[in-house]
């Protein structure tokens, strides 16, 4: 086994990332073990991009400009851990099905809604979910059922902002004070609104920091 300590000086987010799991079903879930941080959104509002932006890894998780291109929970972990004798990879990021896209077919669209909901309410490794809003669009109708669904599970989440890049400068204080309005009354929503920009690289160190924050890793 390679030397715990060593590995745990290295950066959480400084090390490669690897997928190592697509899960259509619930009952391809990995073992529970490491914390899990899950990253929830509409169809197309950039879940895989800010993945791929967060570890700096561009092809690690997929990206797509069609909607509902991610259709399972997918994987991810830090590079170098064996899984062996207990040498477990301190966390997983967890990509889920964007939600809202009503083009597809009701039969796929009712599995992936009840993978993700069957997800949320059963896993208890699973620390946060942070819920993607697309800042040209704010908090939608189907936004706000999700919020519904993860208040009525109890599983803690945090709004991010996503391609805050695409809207005005001046606009964004308002819409940070606007979103964190409609959220401020929500049972398992955690305080403050985090805003990114995956293709200008904005808010990262602070969705890291956030995550390291959750899972309790200092590094």
């Amino acid at each position: 086994m390679a030397d715990q300590t060593t590995k745990d000086e290295k950066p959480l987010f400084g090390r490669p990332w690897i997928f190592i799991r697509g899960v259509p079903a619930m009952k391809f879930l990995p073992p529970e073990g490491p914390a899990e941080v899950a990253f929830a959104g509409r169809s197309n509002v950039g879940k895989s991009s800010l993945i791929n932006a967060l570890v700096g890894h561009k092809g690690l998780a997929r990206t797509s400009n069609t909607p509902g291109r991610t259709q399972e929970l997918n994987y991810f972990v830090p590079d170098g851990f064996s899984g062996e004798d207990g040498d477990l990879p301190p966390m997983a990021l967890v990509d889920m099905p964007g939600y809202g896209y009503a083009q597809a077919p009701k039969e796929q669209v009712d599995a992936w809604t009840k993978l993700v909901f069957d997800y949320l309410r059963g896993r208890t490794t699973l620390k946060r979910v942070y819920v993607l809003i697309d800042s040209r669009h704010g908090i939608k109708k189907n936004d706000e059922e999700v919020l519904s669904l993860l208040d009525k599970a109890a599983v803690s989440y945090q709004i991010v902002l996503t391609k805050t890049d695409k809207i005005k400068e001046a606009g964004l204080p308002k819409l940070l004070a606007d979103t964190a309005e409609k959220t401020r009354k929500r049972a398992a929503a955690y305080p403050g609104i985090l805003s990114t920009s995956s293709e200008k690289g904005e808010g990262l160190e602070e969705l890291r920091q956030a995550i390291r924050d959750t899972v309790g890793i200092a590094l």
